[in-house]
């Protein structure tokens, strides 16, 4: 038959007069849905709903909504953490790996901000939230070391104890995550910009005068 149902369509990738649905389609869907309404209040319905589909034809592409935010946070993690491993490994000053960090993280927010958004709303609910927040405080454990070097070298202030510094630091980067849109009229490296000018503006030695 010329006429497939839309399911069965869905599944093969391809709709008669307009493209299917990735499983990356769905997963951004999914993420949509979940920063809109709450991840506890969505449903696989609202996720099928947001896509135009039914919920037998997003099974296709994608389990439970537990695999979607375990995905979602996982590869969000990911590349957090591998911002702040590259600076720890970089030939530069504690100051300048700071500064890396900083301009990293943003990068990585604004490149997806609704998947960074919903790694910073888990509630550990679940063992796949419990996880991600305990490998967010490890990574923000994982910088101390080294905003207390940046203090012993002099490139910032040093009145304030490196525990509060980095997660006044990680609180400016993340507060993005809730009003960031990358259709904007500021792109990331603008933010960054900015975010570097502020932030060490306020931790320069002289700022403790």
């Amino acid at each position: 038959m010329e006429c497939v149902n839309k399911e069965k369509s869905i599944a093969q990738g391809a709709v008669r007069g307009r493209p299917g649905y990735s499983r990356e389609d769905v997963i951004r869907a999914a993420v949509r849905a979940f920063t809109a309404r709450g991840y506890d209040a969505t449903s696989m319905d609202n996720v099928a709903s947001e896509l135009g589909i039914s919920k037998s034809a997003l099974y296709h592409h994608i389990s439970s909504k537990e695999e979607i935010l375990e995905l979602t946070v996982v590869q969000a993690l990911k590349r957090l953490e591998t911002v702040a491993e590259d600076m720890a490994a970089a030939d530069l000053s504690a100051g300048e790996k700071v500064r890396g960090l900083l301009r990293g993280s943003i990068e990585v927010l604004c490149s997806d901000p609704k998947s960074v958004a919903l790694l910073l709303r888990l509630r550990g609910n679940s063992e796949v939230e419990r996880s991600a927040l305990e490998r967010r405080r490890v990574l923000t454990r994982s910088v101390i070391p080294l905003v207390e070097e940046a203090q012993e070298e002099g490139a910032i202030r040093s009145d304030i104890e490196a525990p509060l510094l980095t997660r006044m630091i990680f609180g400016m980067i993340n507060s993005t995550s809730d009003w960031y849109e990358p259709e904007g009229r500021i792109d990331a490296e603008e933010l960054a910009n900015t975010f570097e000018s502020v932030v060490f503006s306020g931790l320069a030695p002289h700022a403790m005068k």
